[in-house]
């Protein structure tokens, strides 16, 4: 009997019924299902749909948030009893998401949520990489409650304090080549309509809030203190700025008193409630909900590559998007790094000139130069270099930059890194055309920054990718129909990898565009937090980066006088002779000795190339191979990456005569190609009209090399001594880190 009662209580906590909680798991399995469906045409927005519903449903409910929590542990709990590791990974983010927007979760299942996630460590990655990173949340949270509300909120909106200073803020680029232009004024009042009227102390009151109800449970009145927080005005700042300073203390005491923490809690909720003249209401506890507000979020047509490095550098120098300086955007590579490093010097460029304590607020890099006062006991300055070659304490911070981003372990390696305050998180949204740019851009600012550190030690650069194509899905009844160019191949490649990502993500490029155009003069004038609220749940939760490799190619062209150029692409590279196409023959054209298959022959042999290439292997000790063919089309594309798949390209080479026996594909690491005939071709990268090179004779394709790397090589000669100690180990390659929710393959 008394099994019976306690199972009614857990089913009837917060006046919950089990009608409810049995709806909740009803809406969890049909999450959960979409991972085992294949996506169907024209419902493919229904799988973001179902986690965006459920979430609506409980986050203003504190009582069902901890129904759905409950629901949520016992499913994770079955997956991983079971082996049913596909859904792992959703139903984790899914938790910790819970529980971080619930306003009020018992000791108990804190406690059992914990325990959990300790376990998933053992498991192979990434389920054990995503369990250990939540596990230390629910540690802080188990201890502190409400201080992963409170951390968010504070970092997303940049609220001044002391005690925590971190700043993080969202960039959403979208490609005019995918968004119309009507299609783009409404996008962005979509995903800047919702930040419009969040004013610093509406936020400071959602904070007090949520972190007093979290810490105090059935101790506190939500109504009365929500009532007393909106009478309190201005006087606001002053019990956040205790709350914030309670909170940190705690997190660096180690949550050992847990006690003291709900005692200074306890007092300064009734300090609020005492100083609105709203006394202490007797009675049960009454939550109420505290949605966690969406992060700051700034909408840029992406026009210039550039824009990327101009809108971090702002941001770091915390400059507000109304006084961004229209003259700045329009400087190029090196008139910008002056502009920010010049106020370094008045007059001659020597750092002496300014004084000591001026100087030490200027400087980049606070925690690499000496203290004021032992600067006064040493008044020795220098001029700066007027050689591009980085110092070797830049490059000293390139290498411990890719040995911690590469794994090194090591006992020598193990060395601190310096505190980055600020985390900018790019969301591009387009096709391959934008991950193409963005490979390039990305390419650039590194290249910048492997001469000139500057965003590198402030900031973290996290890249989001979410998927829009304008181009509709092609019918399987169009057989006659040639196929249209698959844009979103990179997508399809990041959804094969995390079933998460596909759901959540891949499923909403066609939904972002129906949605643009119903909120056009003529469609509905209602407004929708869909599309910023799937943009903070990606941007809060997919942590776990995916390396695209990136491919270097040199383009050389036909003349004396053409200097070769050096790209890179990140999807496809696509060679095309336009004077050539394949042949459509009929059966008398194949006959051999005819007149009609001997016309074909002269008339449409195509052009003769010769290709160096090597072949993908695991050692990488295959040796260099060649050949000559006939071709009139080469396509080269990067294959699916992953950790099932090697880094390598596969290159179709096209012959216009079909009765020809074809070249198989080539699975290649590099390639080069050359015409040996006094012709040329076109050449476009990744899908991209814009990126079209005309009269090109040859091309060299190789994986691209980080140019941090490149730059740490010694001056001297060139020898294998180059290559020895530490040099050996780091990587050379350079890739493009997109963020998921998984990061490798299932």
């Amino acid at each position: 009997m008394s099994l019976s009662v306690r199972m009614l209580a857990e089913n009837t906590v917060g006046g919950v019924s089990s009608a409810v909680e049995s709806s909740l798991y009803q809406r969890v399995h049909a999450v959960l299902r979409e991972l085992d469906t294949d996506t169907q045409p024209g419902s493919a927005g229904n799988k973001g749909m179902l986690r965006w519903t459920l979430h609506k449903k409980v986050e203003n409910n504190p009582y069902t948030s901890v129904s759905l929590l409950r629901v949520l542990l016992k499913e994770l709990e079955k997956a991983d009893k079971v082996d049913y590791k596909i859904r792992i990974i959703p139903l984790l983010h899914t938790l910790l998401y819970a529980i971080m927007q619930s306003v009020y979760v018992p000791a108990d299942l804190c406690e059992r949520v914990y325990v959990c996630l300790k376990r998933l460590v053992t498991l192979p990655e990434p389920y054990c990489s995503v369990g250990l990173n939540y596990a230390k949340y629910m540690k802080i949270e188990r201890k502190i409650p409400g201080a992963l509300y409170l951390r968010r909120v504070v970092a997303e909106h940049s609220l001044k304090n002391e005690h925590y200073t971190l700043h993080e803020r969202v960039f959403v680029f979208a490609d005019p080549a995918v968004f119309p232009l009507p299609l783009l004024n409404a996008v962005r009042a979509e995903v800047e309509g919702v930040a419009s009227g969040n004013d610093p102390q509406s936020h400071q009151r959602k904070v007090l809030l949520h972190t007093l109800q979290a810490g105090l449970g059935r101790r506190c009145h939500g109504r009365a203190l929500a009532q007393a927080l909106g009478d309190l005005g201005e006087d606001v700042e002053r019990f956040f700025q205790d709350v914030v300073s309670t909170v940190e203390e705690s997190i660096e005491d180690g949550g050992s008193d847990s006690d003291e923490y709900s005692t200074r809690l306890q007092q300064i909720y009734h300090d609020i409630v005492s100083s609105a003249d709203k006394g202490e209401q007797s009675g049960p506890a009454c939550l109420i909900g505290s949605p966690l507000p969406s992060p700051e979020i700034s909408f840029h047509i992406w026009t210039k590559e550039d824009e990327i490095w101009n809108e971090v550098v702002n941001f770091i120098l915390m400059v507000n998007p109304a006084e961004h300086s229209s003259a700045f955007l329009e400087e190029d590579g090196m008139a910008k790094r002056a502009s920010v490093t010049s106020t370094m010097s008045i007059d001659s460029g020597i750092e002496g000139d300014l004084p000591l304590n001026e100087l030490s607020s200027l400087m980049v890099e606070p925690s690499g130069i000496l203290d004021v006062q032992e600067q006064l006991k040493n008044p020795q300055f220098f001029r700066r270099s007027c050689v591009r070659w980085p110092r070797a304490g830049n490059r000293m911070t390139l290498m411990m930059e890719a040995i911690k981003e590469y794994g090194g372990s090591g006992a020598g390696s193990c060395q601190p890194k310096e505190e980055k305050n600020f985390t900018a998180r790019i969301v591009v949204m387009g096709d391959d055309r934008t991950m193409g740019r963005l490979g390039r851009t990305y390419h650039n600012i590194r290249k910048r920054e492997a001469r000139h550190i500057f965003l590198t030690k402030r900031v973290n650069l996290e890249i989001y990718y979410i998927p829009v194509s304008s181009e509709p899905a092609a019918s399987p009844a169009q057989g006659s129909v040639p196929a249209a160019v698959d844009m979103l191949t990179i997508a399809g490649s990041l959804g094969c990898m995390d079933p998460w990502y596909d759901c959540n993500i891949n499923s909403l490029g066609d939904m972002i565009l129906k949605l643009a155009k119903m909120s056009q003069p003529g469609g509905s004038s209602e407004p929708n937090s869909f599309l910023p609220d799937i943009i903070s749940y990606y941007t809060r939760t997919a942590q776990q980066p995916v390396q695209v490799p990136i491919y270097s190619v040199k383009i050389s062209f036909s003349g004396v006088n053409s200097a070769a150029v050096q790209e890179v692409f990140v999807c496809q590279l696509h060679m095309n002779f336009t004077s050539f196409r394949p042949l459509r023959t009929t059966f008398k054209d194949t006959i051999k000795g005819s007149v009609r298959y001997k016309k074909c022959m002269q008339e449409n042999s195509g052009v003769t190339v010769s290709v160096n290439y090597k072949k993908a292997s695991i050692s990488n000790r295959e040796l260099e191979q060649g050949m000559t063919v006939v071709t009139c089309d080469v396509l080269i594309r990067a294959v699916p990456y992953g950790t099932k798949h090697l880094d390598s390209l596969s290159v179709d080479i096209c012959d216009p005569n079909p009765t020809r026996s074809c070249v198989a594909t080539l699975r290649v690491s590099s390639i080069c190609i050359r015409v040996l005939e006094e012709k040329t071709f076109t050449l476009c990268l990744d899908k991209d009209s814009t990126r079209t090179f005309k009269n090109v004779q040859s091309i060299e394709v190789c994986s691209c090399t980080d140019p941090g790397y490149c730059l740490q090589k010694p001056k001297g000669r060139q020898t294998a001594e180059a290559e020895s100690g530490l040099s050996r180990y780091l990587s050379k390659t350079f890739s493009l880190p997109i963020n998921t929710f998984s990061g490798t393959a299932h």
